[in-house]
């Protein structure tokens, strides 16, 4: 065996035994190198649980230190980090946390990871030029049935089961303890506007209006979509009304016309 090929053998076990939390052959390392080498696997673990506390605030808030490290341990055994960079590590988490609920003390704690990713997601999403609601008063009403909206890159839309956001709100407020959530099946919008992350709750006429963007559909089949809450003789005026204030949020760049 060449040196070439001896450097990559002793790589590659040093980054198997790194990843997957195994002790190195003594052989390999030496005492000494032994002793360093798990000085440098201790450090490097708690930097990924560091980088996870980054990339969800307010989740180890709500865990406390013991379990949230034992989550974050977990997980870096299931998925070690796999790329350059550690903003995108725990990508995976709320997918292992739903498939591990014994970690978990609380249902509510997947949704509110799933909230965090998202805006965390929404603040890094690709720029785009907004479309305003004075530019669509150049269209003529002939033309208005057949426009489709495509909304911005950051956006997103969350089924949630439990209340989190009163929760979200508190606790980036204050670290202090709050009350569990209450179980509430709802939908939240999550989308970037300037340089900060945003989100609300929808009601069931935004929500089928927003499907109904992330579908392609023109605005006489997101009329219809309203038609079924509000009556058709409401419809355009209440999907114009929705229409407005997404516009006025920043969730639509760009304005599509046959």
């Amino acid at each position: 065996m060449t040196q070439l090929q001896t450097l990559q053998t002793l790589q590659a076990q040093f980054q198997q035994a790194l990843l997957q939390d195994q002790p190195m052959a003594p052989q390999l390392l030496g005492a000494r190198g032994i002793a360093q080498f798990g000085v440098y696997r201790i450090a490097y673990r708690a930097r990924l649980r560091s980088a996870l506390r980054d990339n969800f605030e307010v989740l180890p808030r709500v865990m406390g230190d013991e379990s949230f490290d034992a989550l974050a341990n977990a997980y870096l055994n299931a998925h070690p980090s796999q790329h350059y960079s550690l903003r995108w590590f725990g990508h995976q988490l709320c997918d292992f946390m739903a498939a591990n609920l014994a970690l978990v003390e609380h249902p509510a704690l997947l949704d509110l990871a799933r909230m965090e990713w998202a805006l965390r997601h929404a603040f890094d999403a690709a720029p785009a030029a907004l479309l305003s609601f004075e530019a669509l008063t150049a269209v003529p009403a002939a033309e208005w049935a057949e426009l489709r909206f495509r909304l911005h890159p950051s956006v997103q839309l969350l089924d949630l089961h439990w209340a989190v956001g009163p929760l979200w709100h508190a606790l980036k407020a204050t670290p202090e303890d709050v009350n569990p959530p209450d179980a509430l099946e709802h939908c939240v919008l999550v989308w970037r506007l300037g340089m900060t992350a945003q989100w609300k709750s929808l009601a069931p006429v935004e929500i089928d209006f927003v499907k109904g963007l992330l579908a392609h559909c023109d605005f006489s089949h997101l009329c219809a979509l309203l038609a079924e809450h509000v009556g058709e003789e409401q419809a355009a005026a209440s999907a114009v009304s929705v229409l407005r204030e997404l516009l006025a949020n920043g969730a639509i760049c760009e304005l599509a016309t046959p």
